[in-house]
Formats: C-alpha cells, sequence, structure tokens
C-alpha cells in the first residue's frame, strides 16, 4: 500500500502487524489529507475481521419523554415541561409502540423532573411481559447518572433491578465528548462526566450487559479531543470488555447553531476510519444512516465499518435535532445502502446474534 502521507507508512507498519495505535498515531490519522489510505487501512481491520459482511437490524426507536432538566447548548430535542413541542409518554403508549415483528426496542429520553425511578423500571418490565421476543436495548449512561442525582438510586442497584425487569443492553449515547473543556463550553456540566460514564458502563459490564459507545463530533471539540476520547474508550473496553459497537455522531447543526454548518462527509468518513483503526478492541464500528444519509453510510462501509444500524421507526432525538434523512428505512432500503457497497447483509439482534446473513445480489 501506498501513501501520499508518509506518516501514514508507520501506521500501516503496526495495522499490518496487529501493533496497537498511539496518540500521536490517531492524530496523524484525523489529520492527514491522505482520505483513501486511511480509508484502505479501515476497509483492511474491517475486512480481517468481518470479510464482506454488514450488519443491521429491525428495531424500533422510543423516546419516552423530551422533558429534560438540562440546558445542552448543543440538543435541539428537548424541552422544558409545558414548553412547546413537549411530549409526555405512559408505560401503556410505549407498549403499543413496539410490534412482534422489531427485533430491537431502543428506548433514551430527556432527564425528566418527576418520573420515579419505579416509572423507568415499569417501562422495561412492561414492554418485556407484552413484548417478550422482543431485546430491550434502554437508558444512557447520562440517564441512569440522572436516577442518582435525582433519586440516590446508586447505579449498579438501578442495572440490577432493570436487568432483572428485561433490559439487556446499553445504549452508547451521553457520552457527547470526553472534555471538560468542551463540557463546560456547552453547558452539559450537569450531567455524567468522563469518568461517571465510564464507571457506569464498567458497572454495566460487570453485570452482563452489553453496551454501545458513541462520540459527538463536528462542533466545538478538537482533533486531539476526538482522538483522547476514542483512546478512553479504547481503555475501558480493555478494563471492562462489555462494549459491542462504537456509534460516530456527526453534531446536527439545527436551530442550536454551534457551528455554521454540518462537518462534511468527508470528516465523517475520517472519523469511522481512525475508529476503527484506533478501537482495536471493539467488535463493531457502525455507519450510522441516520446522520450520514445513505449515500455517505454506503461509502462508510470501504472506510472501517460493519454495521448500518437499522430500520430505527419513528427517531426523534437526531430528527428533532436537524438530522433529515426519514425518520426510518425499511428492510430493502437498508439492503440497498449494504449493497450498493458490494457487502453482504446481515440481519443481527440487539447483541449480534446472526439472524439471517441475506445474499448480495438477492
Amino acid at each position: 500500500m501506498r501513501f501520499s502521507d508518509r506518516r501514514l507508512e508507520s501506521v500501516w507498519d503496526k495495522v499490518r502487524g496487529g501493533a496497537r495505535l498511539d496518540r500521536n498515531d490517531g492524530l496523524a490519522l484525523f489529520e492527514t489529507d491522505d482520505l483513501l489510505g486511511l480509508g484502505r487501512m479501515a476497509d483492511h481491520a474491517k475486512s480481517a475481521r468481518e470479510g464482506d459482511r454488514v450488519y443491521f437490524v429491525l428495531n424500533r426507536y422510543i423516546s419516552p419523554t423530551n422533558v429534560c432538566v438540562l440546558s445542552c447548548s448543543f440538543c435541539g430535542f428537548a424541552r422544558k415541561k409545558g414548553e412547546p413541542g413537549a411530549f409526555e409518554y405512559s408505560v401503556e403508549d410505549i407498549i403499543g409502540m413496539v410490534s412482534d415483528e422489531v427485533r430491537e426496542v431502543h428506548i433514551v429520553g430527556g432527564h425528566h423532573p418527576d418520573w420515579p425511578f419505579e416509572y423507568y423500571e415499569r417501562v422495561i418490565g412492561g414492554l418485556h411481559a407484552a413484548r417478550p421476543a422482543v431485546q430491550i436495548k434502554a437508558f444512557t449512561a447520562a440517564e441512569i447518572d440522572y436516577l442518582w442525582r435525582r433519586w440516590k438510586i446508586e447505579p449498579r442497584e438501578a442495572l440490577t433491578r432493570l436487568k432483572a425487569a428485561g433490559l439487556q443492553t446499553m445504549p452508547g449515547g451521553g457520552a457527547e465528548i470526553f472534555s471538560s473543556r468542551v463540557a463546560k463550553q456547552l453547558h452539559y456540566t450537569g450531567k455524567a462526566d468522563a469518568d461517571r460514564w465510564c464507571e457506569i458502563h464498567g458497572i454495566a459490564h460487570s453485570l452482563g450487559l452489553r453496551t454501545n459507545a458513541t462520540m459527538l463530533y463536528g462542533h466545538v471539540e478538537t482533533l486531539a479531543e476526538r482522538v483522547d476520547h476514542l483512546l478512553r474508550l479504547r481503555a475501558q473496553q480493555d478494563a471492562s470488555s462489555g462494549f459491542l459497537t462504537f456509534i460516530a455522531l456527526p453534531y446536527q447543526v439545527g436551530t442550536t447553531k454551534l457551528v455554521p454548518r454540518s462537518t462534511p462527509p468527508a470528516d465523517n468518513l475520517r472519523t469511522i476510519a481512525a475508529a476503527r483503526l484506533l478501537l482495536d478492541n471493539f467488535p463493531h464500528v457502525e455507519a450510522y444512516w441516520v446522520l450520514l444519509g445513505e449515500d455517505t453510510a454506503s461509502v462508510a462501509l470501504h472506510f472501517g465499518a460493519d454495521d448500518v444500524n437499522g430500520t430505527l421507526e419513528d427517531e426523534r432525538v437526531q430528527h428533532m435535532a436537524g438530522a433529515e434523512t426519514p425518520a426510518g428505512l425499511a428492510r430493502e432500503q437498508l439492503f440497498r445502502i449494504i449493497r450498493d457497497a458490494g457487502k453482504i447483509p446481515v440481519e443481527r439482534d440487539a447483541l449480534y446474534n446472526i439472524v439471517r446473513v441475506w445474499d448480495v445480489a438477492a
């Protein structure tokens, strides 16, 4: 493999030899102009793990509420109680949203000022009883931390009780970017910081709950802060070994307008490729079509991604923030994203158990 940026040659030697990349390597990945060289390395790392297979899931996205006590300046989803656009769903409402065809239900929402812990317990228990075949992925580490702040339910107790009710895995939201500088600038210091977020995921892993991890980028963070975020995730995976997949979340300008425009597709591809190379202990890296768009998500399957998420019926958090993709995709459209890249669609469940391998040309 030949590179226009000579710095990538030493990185390639490490990748090819199975050696772990360091912080300087990570900076080189984000700073290089050789996007195609970076992509080829990431595709090599992905192909060594999964060949041409790309995963997707039939899932349903539910936000119980967008009422939130926080005022994060990057968030276009949250509302205050009584504010126009605020919504709250009952346990019965949520159960009614989930059909038997769904394999995974994904539940995240605002930090509600009044809902007791028992509400969340009833949501999980009610769903599990009504739809026992549906796997439940619910509540970010930031939400679990808020339940401690508001109701003094320790994370281990909360996760133990939620698991007993039917929780099977946790989403990776709430991580934002692991930088105290950025947290102060964007006013999200009232939520779980990097140490707390990692602690809660470590607790979940110790209880046998698999989880995801994310990074929100393309706003006011530096490239070095992106690298540090990924290395912190890698260190946590070394310690607790429970992460399933990493999802890169490009900031949506929407109405919050922290920057004039969204980061370009090339930066999204760069971030996914760098993540695949730095997160050597993560099984999967996702191209989240909701934020990337179908075309960029398809190209990202040549830049280290091996998952496109799923049908995500009624996704609200990112769409209320300004994402312009359709609010849900049918299985046939996911096939198109994957097959346009020349990859093989693999239908999975929430825990990456394979449901069916589909013919690439079917």
